[in-house]
């Protein structure tokens, strides 16, 4: 029956529903209520240092990404890191180390906040930020700096399609481990027919909202993965007829991410106009299945689950940002409004506010920190 009501002019109508029907872990009504309540690993909240919101609710999403945990909880990183560019890194893993094996129940995020700010002063202002931008700029730093060089085959040849074949990655990290894919762009020339094939890195999926209204992740995914004609000035050069001609496009999977992160593109800008689509988008909690878009020969690893959300309230210019994580420790869901904690049944990860969803086709474990031999 809500479906039929007209959609609210700012969404922070949700975000106070939300917030009247949490118990707050950083509120407790009293200090017996403080001494009896667990402090679980992970579940931690993130002081806001002025309209940091946005990085506090990425923060906790990457932090509830259990070997992305366990790389760092157990030393891994050290010697990853890279003498020239470790300073991000390392400040990342000390903010995840007090989440996870502190005994605080919120933790400040400054000496991360300075460690990237010195490479990009805008998060140094006191102004909000994209959580999308901020994100890639994070995974980027984290890449740089525990990134190791590798020679590789120029292989994948003889029994794989062009179509399927993988690039060619010459630096790794923990980073493109579990958050890289690949794109493939079959490039069809509809004079000739002849058909070209482009690969393209991903860590980010940046999904269009096909409808206004409401719409399932599924719509988003079949819109972003449909064959695309492009015509008129959109044309792409042929090099059999050596002129510019019609073309179809139509792009596939074919590597498919550990953990896939969606962008769910709210924001929409036709010149000087500004608007925010607050479209409900329906997303599964459990078995994402990404079979229909990834190449037939790299379908081992399909169905994927939600592991953590980053939500999004008010308007293009300004708002707020919260995230929802699934803790690998107690696999409850729990709602991270900077320093404000509550856990929150299933029923409320599906909102309206989605931004940003992280899925993961690896089952929840818990991280662990090993010992030094």
């Amino acid at each position: 029956m809500t479906s039929q009501q007209p959609l609210p002019a700012d969404d922070f109508s949700i975000y106070y529903v939300l917030a009247e029907c949490t118990d707050p872990y950083d509120t407790p009504p009293g200090n017996e209520a403080s001494e009896n309540q667990s402090h679980f690993q992970g579940v931690t909240g993130l002081r806001n240092l002025g309209n940091t919101c946005y990085m506090n609710a990425i923060l906790q999403c990457l932090c509830s990404i259990s070997p992305l945990v366990e790389y760092f909880l157990s030393g891994k990183y050290i010697t990853a890191l890279q003498k020239d560019c470790s300073e991000v890194a390392t400040a990342f893993a000390y903010v995840m180390t007090d989440m996870w094996l502190g005994d605080s129940d919120c933790v400040s995020p400054e000496i991360f906040r300075s460690a990237l700010g010195n490479l990009y002063p805008a998060f140094m202002k006191k102004t909000q930020q994209d959580a999308q931008e901020f994100l890639i700029y994070v995974l980027n730093e984290l890449h740089e700096a525990l990134k190791k060089y590798h020679r590789r085959r120029s292989c994948e040849k003889g029994s794989v399609p062009r179509c399927c074949r993988k690039a060619i990655a010459n630096e790794t990290s923990i980073i493109t481990r579990l958050f890289e894919g690949q794109l493939n762009y079959s490039v069809t020339c509809l004079t000739c027919e002849n058909c070209t094939y482009k690969n393209e890195v991903f860590t980010v999926l940046s999904l269009p909202i096909p409808s206004e209204a409401q719409c399932s992740l599924q719509d988003c995914l079949q819109c972003f993965f449909q064959q695309d004609t492009l015509t008129w000035n959109n044309r792409i050069h042929c090099s059999f007829c050596e002129t510019k001609q019609e073309t179809a496009v139509r792009a596939s999977i074919s590597k498919a991410p550990k953990t896939v992160i969606f962008h769910l593109k709210r924001f929409d800008i036709l010149g000087t106009m500004k608007r925010k689509l607050r479209t409900n988008i329906h997303y599964p909690l459990t078995n994402l299945d990404l079979t229909p878009y990834i190449c037939p020969i790299f379908r081992k690893h399909s169905k994927y689950n939600l592991c953590a959300v980053v939500n999004h309230f008010g308007d293009l210019d300004g708002g707020h940002y919260t995230a929802f994580c699934k803790n690998s420790v107690t696999h409850a869901w729990y709602s991270f409004d900077d320093t404000r904690v509550s856990e929150i049944p299933d029923t409320s990860v599906q909102t309206a506010t989605a931004y940003l969803l992280f899925y993961s086709c690896q089952p929840f474990s818990i991280p662990t920190q090993k010992c030094k031999s």
